[in-house]
């Protein structure tokens, strides 16, 4: 199935909808891999008129690519994921990756080279490996620093002591989840990237994750956050979204 109102073509689209279904790295609870399609699936019951906007979704120029699934190489997928990433943006189209574990959020960055990285997560993913993977989901940040000249993490409230120690860097700024609702974003022109890992959210809120910490945001405050990224934001992300029941 497609996104509900993503009725652009693709060469009038304005925003392109891409589904990553990774799911190799997961640590805890897997289940990642049906990401895309519980989203869309769950895209149903929104009606397409927004109020706060006044504006209809199908006008917006949404279209659905439909899912890139994994290969056995992951550096080889985040290779050809990021490919498909750069063409919708150098056709003008913002690109929307919808995964999948957090993984994914690599290739978007990659290929779109953001000056700063913001992430709503829950974890630092700060680490240079994890269970002897680099491609982990919990390397994300770190890969994205080797492209982005600095990182903005919302809502962290957990990391190995090594990940806070590179966190107190100054490239890195970390707001926690008791902050986020004073948070605004001074850029100054920069290009930002938005990556929304569902676990930044409280789990009493968005259970339906691998790898759930208490003490998160509540769901207007992850739709702040968005709002005020949005503006800057030269593409964007939802990874780890899984809700298998």
């Amino acid at each position: 199935m497609t996104f509900p109102g993503a009725v652009a073509d693709r060469e009038t689209a304005a925003y392109a909808l891409v589904g990553a279904p990774l799911d190799v790295s997961t640590s805890f609870r897997p289940g990642t891999r049906f990401g895309p399609r519980r989203v869309r699936e769950f895209g149903e019951q929104f009606d397409d008129y927004d109020h706060h906007t006044g504006r209809h979704f199908t006008d917006l120029g949404v279209y659905d690519h439909g899912d890139i699934g994994p290969t056995a190489d992951t550096a080889d997928y985040l290779t050809f994921l990021g490919g498909v990433i750069s063409e919708f943006a150098s056709d003008g189209a913002v690109p929307l990756l919808v995964g999948g574990e957090h993984t994914v959020s690599v290739a978007a960055v990659r290929a779109l080279n953001p000056d700063v990285f913001v992430c709503a997560d829950a974890h630092l993913d700060l680490r240079e490996s994890y269970a002897g993977d680099e491609h982990s989901h919990a390397t994300v940040a770190r890969h994205a620093l080797s492209v982005a000249d600095r990182a903005v993490v919302l809502g962290a409230r957990t990391g190995s002591e090594a990940e806070w120690e590179r966190a107190s860097e100054g490239d890195v700024t970390v707001i926690s989840p008791e902050r986020v609702a004073d948070w605004s974003p001074d850029f100054d022109g920069d290009r930002a990237y938005l990556s929304v890992d569902i676990d930044a959210a409280d789990p009493g809120f968005a259970p339906g994750t691998g790898t759930p910490e208490p003490f998160g945001l509540a769901p207007r405050e992850l739709r702040d956050v968005v709002r005020s990224v949005a503006p800057h934001a030269v593409g964007f992300d939802v990874v780890e979204v899984n809700d298998r029941d």
